[in-house]
């Protein structure tokens, strides 16, 4: 644990020199992975240390999304208090899914947590008064936290690294905590950790609502950034790559979401630009990382570095 906080610093020091040596597509680009990052960092709290697979997470994004677009061009609230407000909302729709969603483990909570999401999906395209449908909501604004315009590609990839490097403390913090050690027995060993004395469906909402606000939070991000959302944020799609990036990562680590979620950002928006079926590609790495490094890469490369510190015989 000292190593990350030892780390954390450098590693944000060095990505916050991006907007001085790349051109704008790149540092958009980095602004991308850094929401998707937050995103797989939040799904991994329920994939990789809650041991449920999610498949209706994007609801989240999509929910804080929505939630600040209606508060700001419909309510007419600033953007400080549409951003408390949509923050709260998602938290309480992550509290109410997670009550639903709990009542089942495995499969079953997979296809609850999907077909929730696929509700909330259908709303966006079929309220129109509200969502503006297939339409989707534009002329959206990008507040300025103290004062400070993030319009520009630089000013706003340093505002979503600060958001990013936050989540990641926090998460950390969370998983590394003695809740964050019981979350855990209840993934490895939950009619263990009942027969204890610890509730484990507390536990585990608890964790649902806590991944739930770190999605609104990708959301909001999410948001800003395009100026525009539209119901295709709340589709399987969605919560596939982020699921996807967490996987291929690496699942039940810190850092193995964000390489993943980064993988899966760049070949979406760098590689497709070549490939016309990037899909394709992105199903081929997927499948090389399942079988070469099967618990994903983060520790697949820890495995080949225990291996090469090894003396040989």
């Amino acid at each position: 644990m000292n190593k990350i906080w030892f780390w954390v610093p450098i590693v944000a020091g060095f990505f916050a020199l991006l907007p001085f040596v790349a051109g704008d597509f790149y540092v958009n680009l980095g602004s991308q992975m850094m929401i998707a990052a937050i995103f797989a960092l939040s799904l991994n709290l329920l994939v990789g240390y809650g041991g449920l697979t999610s498949l209706g997470h994007a609801a989240f994004l999509g929910v804080a999304a929505y939630l600040s677009a209606w508060f700001t061009t419909r309510a007419g609230f600033g953007h400080g208090t549409a951003a408390l407000l949509s923050i709260i909302g998602t938290t309480m729709c992550a509290a109410l899914f997670g009550l639903i969603a709990l009542r089942a483990s495995g499969l079953g909570f997979l296809m609850i947590t999907l077909a929730l999401s696929q509700v909330l999906w259908g709303l966006a395209y079929r309220w129109v008064s509200v969502t503006n449908g297939d339409n989707g909501m534009a002329g959206l604004t990008r507040p300025m936290p103290f004062g400070i315009s993030i319009e520009s590609a630089a000013s706003f990839y340093w505002f979503a690294l600060i958001v990013t490097v936050a989540a990641f403390v926090l998460i950390t913090v969370f998983v590394s905590s003695a809740f964050g050690v019981s979350l855990k027995g209840t993934r490895d060993q939950s009619r263990r950790m009942a027969a204890l004395g610890f509730n484990v469906w507390m536990i585990r909402w608890i964790t649902f609502i806590y991944a739930g606000f770190w999605g609104g939070i990708a959301g909001l991000i999410y948001v800003y950034y395009n100026k525009y959302i539209h119901p295709t944020s709340l589709s399987i799609t969605s919560s596939a790559e982020g699921l996807l990036g967490v996987i291929a990562g690496g699942s039940g680590t810190l850092v193995g979401p964000i390489v993943g979620s980064v993988l899966v950002t760049f070949l979406k928006n760098y590689a497709s630009s070549y490939i016309d079926r990037w899909n394709m590609l992105l199903g081929f790495v997927f499948m090389f990382i399942v079988i070469v490094m099967p618990d994903g890469i983060v520790p697949g490369i820890r495995r080949l570095a225990g291996r090469l510190k090894e003396p040989r015989k």
